[in-house]
C-alpha cells in the first residue's frame, strides 16, 4: 500500500469521494455493518463538494491515484446548503463562543478494503496539521446511534459541546480544541 494524505486538487478525487460517499449510505448497508463499522448521513454533489473544497480544502487518504478516505471541509459559510445540518450549524452559534474560528468537519469514511489501518486516525492528523494555525476547533456531529463513529471520534480527542435532537435523530455535537 502506498497511502498519502492530501489536499483534493481536483474533480476526479472529488468524484471518487461522491463514491465512496454512496457506498456507505444506511441504505446500502446491513444493520450489522452500520453497528459494526459506522455509516454516513449526508449526500453531497459534486456541485457543493466543489464550492466547499474552493473555500476549504478537504482532506483525502490516497492509494496511488485511489481516494480511499476523506474528511470534508465545511466552513461557515455552508451553513443554509445542507438542510440536514441547518440544525447542527444553530447549535454551533447558540452554544460557542462566536469570536472562536472554527472549521467543520462535514463527514468522513473510508473505503471497507482499507480500514482498521488507522487511516481515520491519519486523516484527522492531516487534517490537524494543515488548519489548526487558522481555527481554534474542529466541530462535527455524529449521530447517537453510530456507536463506532463516536467512539472513534472520542479516541483522537473529541469531546462532545452537547447532544440534541433533530428530524428525529439523537446527534452529539463534538470538537476537538486544537489550542
Amino acid at each position: 500500500m502506498n497511502l498519502i494524505y492530501t489536499l483534493t486538487t481536483c474533480d476526479e478525487e472529488l468524484e471518487q469521494i461522491i463514491k465512496l460517499q454512496q457506498n456507505n449510505l444506511p441504505s446500502f448497508i446491513s444493520k450489522k455493518e452500520k453497528e459494526a463499522e459506522g455509516f454516513v448521513t449526508v449526500t453531497h454533489d459534486l456541485s457543493i463538494l466543489r464550492k466547499m473544497n474552493s473555500k476549504q480544502p478537504h482532506i483525502v487518504a490516497k492509494d496511488k491515484d485511489k481516494v480511499v478516505g476523506y474528511a470534508l471541509s465545511m466552513l461557515k459559510d455552508f451553513k443554509d446548503d445542507i438542510e440536514i445540518l441547518k440544525p447542527m450549524f444553530a447549535m454551533i452559534d447558540n452554544h460557542l463562543d462566536l469570536s472562536s474560528s472554527y472549521v467543520v468537519m462535514g463527514q468522513v469514511c473510508i473505503d471497507k478494503v482499507y480500514r482498521r489501518q488507522g487511516i481515520f486516525r491519519g486523516l484527522y492528523q492531516a487534517m490537524k496539521n494543515e488548519l489548526e494555525k487558522k481555527y481554534d476547533f474542529l466541530i462535527t456531529e455524529v449521530a447517537s446511534n453510530n456507536i463506532r463513529s463516536l467512539q472513534a471520534h472520542q479516541a483522537i480527542g473529541f469531546k462532545t459541546l452537547i447532544t440534541y435532537q433533530s428530524n428525529n435523530i439523537q446527534w452529539h455535537l463534538i470538537y476537538w480544541d486544537w489550542q
